[in-house]
């Protein structure tokens, strides 16, 4: 038996065939971005790395060859006696490292001396890297996108989850940045991905989706948080998609606003933080004026401010400017924020599906 080593396209195409895909890089690539579903194997961990990279700069590649390969073969001992308990001989594992090299080389060599059918990436995560990047320019344009429109607090979020429950496909940018997407869209205790792991995670939804049926994602600003939605998504979702504005009366929204964000009135000190990005553009006395409401428990109050005064004029001169099919869009008037109403709306949005987009 011998290692096979299998193109990036050939491997993605074949991922599902795979028992295990292992990262063999360090915990801070495999931090950064990795395949879907991988698992880390370090065959060197980020000290490891390093210190075997400033012999190879410093002294000679043969010293640090000898110093990288008593430390790899340490760490591949490890692993096996961690991993290799009740795995069957018909274990087929993927492999990768950067470039497909000596990392993932080292390891698919003992997993194959073992008996395992062992594939290694070739050329390692760089070529699936660059196969991410040519897919998310292509993808999009095979996808009939609705774009669900509506003001802050309109329950843009709760119903893309009810169209999902319900069988629609959705693409959820917030859920993949982590992000709610507004300047007070942070959520605790959930950092973002970096843009890389941001832009796999949405080429892993774009290429499970069936083009002959529509997906329904929400109308996004450029970034969502820190990280930016790929160009030829963004220009598909603006440009040549329709769009399903969502209006809901402003007593539902603050409602839905202060369940959403419910994190807010629990920490009133992270609410006030993070107005202060609103300092710029809405002036100090303005903003203070918000954190004195909230300091006296007058929430409902600055939400309804806040989208009088900030978020509603700002994001109808976007939606407007940006988005070509805005003002033919669909309009879907949900009673309330509930889930059954949602629900309700859902089930009338799958039931128009095939309904052309307004010329």
């Amino acid at each position: 038996m011998a290692v096979q080593f299998v193109t990036a396209a050939e491997a993605l195409a074949r991922l599902a065939e795979f028992d295990t895909v292992i990262d063999a890089r360090s915990p801070a690539e495999y931090a950064e971005d990795r395949l879907p579903a991988a698992v880390n194997w370090p065959v060197l961990d980020d000290e490891e790395r390093a210190r075997v990279g400033t012999i190879y700069k410093q002294v000679s590649a043969f010293e640090a060859r000898k110093v990288g390969a008593a430390l790899v073969s340490r760490n591949i001992a490890a692993h096996l006696e961690r991993e290799m308990p009740g795995r069957p001989k018909h274990w087929k594992p993927l492999v990768y490292c950067w470039r497909g090299g000596k990392r993932s080389g080292s390891l698919a060599l003992v997993l194959d001396q073992i008996g395992f059918r062992t594939c290694v990436l070739e050329g390692g995560y760089k070529a699936f890297r660059a196969q991410v990047r040519e897919d998310l320019d292509r993808l999009p344009a095979k996808l009939d996108l609705r774009v669900v429109c509506g003001r802050t607090g309109s329950g843009k979020t709760r119903l893309l989850q009810a169209l999902r429950a319900a069988g629609a496909q959705v693409l959820d940018l917030e859920g993949l940045a982590c992000h709610r997407g507004s300047v007070l869209g942070v959520l605790p205790g959930q950092p973002q991905p970096s843009q890389k792991h941001f832009e796999t995670r949405i080429w892993h939804e774009l290429r499970g989706f069936d083009p002959a049926r529509p997906v329904y994602v929400e109308s996004e600003s450029r970034k969502v948080g820190n990280l930016r939605v790929p160009e030829v998504l963004m220009e598909r979702m603006r440009r040549d998609s329709e769009c399903i504005r969502v209006e809901l009366p402003d007593e539902s929204r603050v409602r839905l606003l202060m369940e959403d964000y419910d994190f807010f009135l629990r920490d009133v000190d992270l609410f006030e933080r993070q107005l202060e990005c609103l300092v710029e553009l809405r002036g100090r006395a303005v903003v203070d004026r918000w954190k004195a409401l909230a300091r006296g428990g007058e929430m409902a109050q600055v939400c309804l401010e806040l989208m009088h005064t900030h978020y509603d004029p700002v994001y109808l001169k976007s939606m407007q400017r940006n988005f070509a099919h805005f003002e033919q869009a669909r309009v879907v008037q949900p009673r309330s924020g509930d889930p059954d109403e949602l629900t309700r709306v859902a089930a009338e949005l799958l039931a128009g599906e095939n309904t052309a987009l307004p010329a």
